[in-house]
């Protein structure tokens, strides 16, 4: 059996660094690759404290799903990647603001190290409305 698979591009958000795609739709859902805290006009880090790097990651996850057709509130999971989880409550912080209500399903972990050497990371999949 085929799947149609429609990849995603918007200059919203940062352009991909490597061989992979912003996000592509695949059956209703968008899997959106993971998102650090860049500038999409520049290519720089913004913020240099986690809760700056937070809300950029979800700014520039935002921009994707807008491209793709849908937004955060479809959002039905999400991973978020630390370098340091004692970030942990300063990142749900911000990340409540984003889902104030029925959040996505998340998992959380802390890594040995991010690219461009960021606080934080985030991949999402999300449904078109």
């Amino acid at each position: 059996m085929s799947t149609h698979r429609t990849i995603v591009r918007t200059e919203a958000a940062p352009q991909a660094i490597g061989p992979y795609s912003q996000a592509v739709v695949a059956n209703g859902f968008v899997f959106c690759s993971g998102q650090i805290p860049l500038d999409p006009a520049t290519g720089q880090i913004v913020g240099d404290t986690i809760e700056a790097q937070t809300e950029r990651v979800l700014q520039n996850l935002d921009a994707v799903l807008r491209a793709a057709g849908t937004d955060l509130a479809h959002a039905v999971r999400t991973t978020i990647f630390l370098q340091d989880l004692s970030d942990f409550a300063a990142v749900n912080a911000v990340y409540a603001l984003h889902f104030p209500s029925d959040p996505p399903a998340r998992a959380t972990v802390q890594v040995s190290r991010l690219p461009r050497d960021v606080k934080v990371e985030i991949d999402l999949i999300a449904v078109l409305p």
